[in-house]
């Protein structure tokens, strides 16, 4: 939904249904997105947060598929400003894990998705608004060594894909890099670091001219038009970022953020044996839980919740932070809390100062959270979730 001109529209992502398919794309529409809809915004536009897999947008390569999907949205009063490139394969009921990042950025087969999910986008989208696509931090960070450059490279072959889109339909489209911890780029200062050497320096306003026929100064100008992060609450917190240090470093290296995913993880703050037993609830097998520990000797990294638990009474006593997304609406998780007061102050921020024009809510794993935690249904959750936002912006 549009909240106004200066706070930007809110919605939720379409990842937290199945979207594998089509048809799956359909059903979520017509069945949760438009009872969501219904609940807290039945009388205007509603903002929705897309995601195509690479399944979903090969079918929908066919102009009449493409045609329905325009009169879905248009005859639900729906505003496609918004889309999550990011997972490409299955993304339910099934092992997900580090494969969530394949194809990764050295690949042309990513670059070629996300050209080809921007030309959707550009049909679809409301004349006249920015549309965010947001995507994978480079690649899984144990797969990076050495592709730094070429992966630099691709991003910007993708920047100069979404100029000659501008130009040829009016819709400008940014690619919001989605920084996640294991991935290469997980902390605001790898991503500041990486923006100022490789994708916002001079020899990157001189690869899109080269690319797109502009003058190096008026590439240097596109760059941030079309390329910025996607800021994910939940990861931030997992790297025990600063909110307001985060955001201040962004706007000091003039990165913009064009998507703010509003999430939370978990937050164990003093782990011992009756808060690893209530942890095992959540290690489950479809998706990466990374886990950073805080202790003695500084932050300690995890590739998933397994291994931090396999650490017994070595861990007692330290911090732990879980990328595993819980309802927003949520504080008290049992055993544990969450990181839900980082994501207040990211919102106090955003009122304060608007720090994106798309706010979008990603609680991609209602299917997988525990019992207790969840309602008789996800739509309702959802719902719950965007009435805990919209108290938040008017405090």
């Amino acid at each position: 939904m549009k909240l106004n001109d200066r706070l930007g529209h809110l919605t939720y992502c379409l990842n937290i249904h199945p979207t594998q398919s089509w048809n799956d794309v359909k059903d979520a529409l017509s069945g949760p997105v438009a009872a969501v809809k219904s609940a807290v915004n039945p009388d205007a536009p509603f903002a929705v947060g897309l995601r195509f897999s690479g399944d979903a947008l090969a079918e929908l390569s066919d102009p009449v598929r493409r045609a329905e999907l325009k009169a879905l949205l248009d005859e639900n009063d729906f505003r496609a400003i918004t889309v999550n490139g990011f997972p490409y394969g299955p993304f339910h009921g099934t092992r997900v894990k580090e494969d969530v990042y394949q194809p990764d950025w050295r690949s042309e087969e990513r670059v070629r998705y996300t050209n080809e999910l921007a030309d959707l986008m550009a049909e679809i989208a409301p004349p006249g608004e920015m549309v965010s696509l947001s995507t994978v931090p480079g690649t899984f960070k144990p797969l990076a060594e050495g592709a730094e450059a070429a992966m630099a490279e691709n991003y910007l072959r993708c920047v100069a894909h979404l100029v000659a889109l501008e130009a040829r339909t009016g819709v400008t489209i940014a690619l919001a890099i989605e920084p996640e911890p294991f991935c290469f780029l997980e902390t605001i200062a790898e991503t500041v670091g990486f923006f100022e050497a490789h994708l916002f320096s001079r020899a990157a306003a001189e690869r899109i001219a080269r690319l797109t026929g502009l003058t190096p100064l008026e590439a240097a100008t596109a760059l941030p038009r079309h390329l910025g992060l996607c800021y994910d609450v939940c990861h931030a917190a997992v790297e025990y970022e600063d909110p307001a240090g985060s955001i201040a470093a962004l706007r000091q290296a003039e990165i913009p953020v064009h998507k703010l995913q509003l999430s939370a993880a978990l937050r164990i703050p003093r782990v011992g044996a009756a808060e690893r037993e209530a942890l095992a609830a959540f290690d489950e097998p479809t998706y990466l839980h990374q886990v950073i520990r805080r202790t003695d000797n500084g932050l300690k990294a995890h590739v998933d919740l397994a291994e931090a638990l396999a650490l017994g009474a070595a861990s007692d006593g330290e911090e732990w932070r879980v990328h595993f997304h819980v309802p927003i609406f949520l504080d008290d998780l049992g055993a544990f809390s969450s990181t839900r007061d980082f994501l207040e102050q990211i919102l106090a921020l955003h009122r304060d100062e608007p720090i994106s024009p798309h706010l979008e809510i990603e609680t991609y794993t209602w299917d997988v959270l525990p019992d207790g935690l969840r309602g008789a249904t996800v739509d309702k959750d959802i719902a719950r979730e965007i009435a805990w936002v919209l108290g938040q912006l008017r405090q």
